[in-house]
């Protein structure tokens, strides 16, 4: 009986000291480790292209008492704000829309922008038919739309905002052959660059939306579509990329990072590493102009968010 109630206290007190240890504490970077976070719906590619980075970065961070590496994977926006809020990710890299997601249910703060390919920046490209009638996004009203998918910064969030921007309404289709009530812009999500460019092709979508990059890679946009396409309409310029972290990282612990990565694009030692983190040719501040652009995604995200979903 009296090794049962010694057992039982044990126990009791082993869950009050669990229960006191903050999250942050066990996860994140007060232990010695550096935790990269990724939104994936492919761990295992998504895996092999951060780590080798993460590698390369954690040695260089000794001096402010970082020791060890991690990758965490999440299947959503919202599974990684829950992260970066209790401390379990400190860094991640993403596209601008879902950056401004995790700005705004997170806190995260922007780090540094990435430049992929040598591009920096990029814009997204409204395009229909040239025997459609269509000139202008303006034309929409009453037409369908193609975005590629409910997460894509190019071919989702930035043109929704720029469509809601111009006054019009947006309302999702169930199908090609769905009718558009009144002089709302029907929206489907294709799923890929390819049967973007496809459907309006083929007719089954009016317009279509992608990045500029994506308008100008032929495995994207085939030249036999695009000389039957033309550009209707484009956005400004936005960053391709964004490297962000958690609202409380240890102060050293960022200024370290920032300074890792800005010094890696020379660093021979780093290329094989940036090459594989998404065809990354350098890190860069995060300038007046494209801040300026990143609140603008940040209030069209919102938005959408709150209009359109």
């Amino acid at each position: 009986m009296i090794a049962s109630l010694r057992r039982t206290a044990l126990l009791l007190l082993f869950a009050l000291a669990c229960a006191t240890v903050p999250l942050s504490a066990t996860a994140g970077n007060a232990s010695g480790v550096l935790v990269l976070g990724r939104i994936s719906d492919d761990p295992k590619t998504h895996y092999e292209q951060l780590k080798p980075l993460l590698d390369y970065v954690v040695p260089r961070m000794a001096d402010v008492g970082i020791r060890e590496g991690r990758i965490l994977m999440a299947k959503d926006s919202h599974q990684m704000a829950s992260y970066l809020r209790h401390g379990r990710v400190d860094w991640v890299t993403e596209t601008s829309g879902t950056a401004m997601l995790l700005r705004r249910n997170a806190g995260a703060r922007p780090l540094l922008l990435t430049e992929r390919d040598g591009v920096s920046h990029y814009h997204s490209l409204f395009f229909a038919r040239r025997d459609s009638g269509l000139r202008s996004v303006a034309d929409l009203a009453g037409h369908s739309v193609a975005f590629q998918r409910p997460s894509s910064t190019s071919a989702y969030f930035v043109p929704a905002a720029e469509l809601l921007h111009r006054g019009l309404s947006l309302e999702i289709l169930l199908s090609p052959e769905d009718a558009i009530d009144g002089g709302s812009v029907g929206y489907l999500f294709a799923w890929s660059e390819l049967n973007i460019s496809t459907w309006v092709h083929k007719g089954l979508a009016d317009a279509g939306v992608m990045s500029n990059l994506d308008w100008n890679n032929p495995s994207r946009m085939p030249p036999a579509f695009r000389n039957d396409l033309q550009i209707i309409g484009e956005t400004g310029d936005y960053p391709r990329a964004v490297e962000m972290v958690r609202s409380n990282l240890d102060p050293r612990v960022e200024a370290r990072l920032r300074e890792v990565l800005l010094d890696a694009a020379g660093d021979p030692d780093a290329g094989d590493a940036l090459l594989r983190f998404f065809n990354t040719t350098r890190f860069m501040p995060v300038d007046p102009d494209s801040q300026r652009a990143l609140d603008r995604i940040s209030v069209g995200v919102e938005r959408v968010r709150a209009e359109v979903e």
